[in-house]
């Protein structure tokens, strides 16, 4: 099973909110997913972010892949520094 972490649409026409999940990719992107990693609301000034490092890191770890915007959410919140030097630790 391909896991993917990415946003799936929430909210009312034009005033979208977004959940960051790890889902199977072949779902559809509003369906079912197997857990919640953080939210997103981009309607804010400046834009919401809302990240559980725990569980990122943990399906980061699990191979899980992220699409680009989750991946630059991840890099704002700092998550993606911390994966690559937890990587770089492991390789040692």
């Amino acid at each position: 099973m391909a896991v993917k972490i990415r946003l799936t649409r929430m909210g009312a026409t034009k005033r979208p909110m977004y959940r960051i999940v790890a889902t199977d990719s072949r779902r559809p992107r509003d369906g079912q997913y197997l857990e919640l990693v953080g939210t997103y609301n981009p309607l804010t000034e400046p834009a919401e972010v809302k990240i559980n490092k725990e569980v990122a890191m943990k399906w980061l770890n699990n191979g899980a892949e992220i699409t680009d915007t989750v991946r630059n959410l991840f890099s704002k919140a700092g998550i993606m520094k911390e994966y690559a030097d937890l990587k770089s630790k492991k390789g040692k």
